[in-house]
């Protein structure tokens, strides 16, 4: 009974994560974007971003510590051991988008929003945003994918 719960504690985790990239990459973002204006827009993604990755972090935690738990009581075989490091991985990538990638994001487009305002055109500090928000992109797919390989796994 306990593997079982812990086999169905574990497929919850993955669903989570993999549904909340889907849904926001695929439905929400989009949505939001085509139906707002750029600055209700910004407010929106300021509260949705740490809370989805928050989300992202205790899926991770718990998917880590089912497939840890399931592999002490089964044996430690190579499927755990590489399901536990992705798991880790994605804990790391949520991580470090939630705490200092999106502030950083923030900070900048904040500073461009004084500098427009100001009639100042700062090409540097946009090409600055535009490369961590390019990152968080490519790290939002890496956990998609990270997602995907632990489906295989199971």
């Amino acid at each position: 009974m306990l593997q079982q719960t812990l086999a169905y504690l574990h497929l919850l985790a993955l669903a989570v994560l993999v549904g909340k990239v889907i849904f926001l990459s695929f439905v929400t973002a989009p949505v939001l974007a085509r139906n707002l204006e750029p600055e209700s827009f910004a407010r929106v993604v300021r509260q949705l971003f740490p809370r989805y990755y928050a989300l992202g972090m205790i899926s991770a935690a718990v998917g880590w510590a089912t497939i840890t738990a399931l592999a002490v009581l089964r044996g430690f075989g190579p499927f755990d051991l590489v399901s536990s490091a992705l798991w880790l991985g994605i804990l790391a990538i949520e991580n470090y988008c939630r705490t200092p990638l999106t502030p950083q994001i923030n900070e900048l487009s904040d500073t461009l929003t004084a500098n427009r305002e100001r009639g100042l055109n700062t090409p540097f500090i946009q090409k600055k945003r535009d490369s961590l928000h390019r990152l968080s992109v490519q790290l939002n797919s890496a956990v998609l994918v990270m997602g995907l390989c632990l489906i295989g796994l199971v």
